[in-house]
Parts: structure tokens; sequence; C-alpha cells
């Protein structure tokens, strides 16, 4: 069984600048031009690749 040893400041500051949180990365929505997460069902209008995926509502919004 090995021993713990004590770790410098500087060494775990190191490691722990890697670990920062990174802002998502947002593309406009081609149809209703709402910010979405790349890759995803646009939140607002609903659809996915150019094509309708979840029914509207009567307002536009997607139904819930």
């Amino acid at each position: 069984m090995s021993r713990s040893r004590r770790h410098s400041h500087m060494r775990v500051a190191r490691r722990r600048a890697l670990q920062k949180a990174e802002v998502p990365h947002l593309v406009p929505c081609p149809k209703c031009k709402t910010l979405r997460p790349a890759h995803h069902l646009c939140p607002n209008c609903g659809t996915y690749g150019g094509r309708q995926v979840l029914p509207l509502e009567e307002g536009g919004r997607r139904a819930s």
C-alpha cells in the first residue's frame, strides 16, 4: 500500500486550470434565426435538418 504525498499548490493549480467551464457553441436556426446548440433540435420552432420534427401550436411555438 503506497502512502499519499502532498501536492504543491502549483501542481494543483495547473491541474485545475484545465477544468474550466466552456461556453456552449450556438448556431442560428435556419428557419427562425434563434440561437440553438449545434446538431440539436431547435427549441423555438421544433425543426431539425430542414424538416419539422415537433408539431407547432397555433402561436408558432412548439407544443410541449
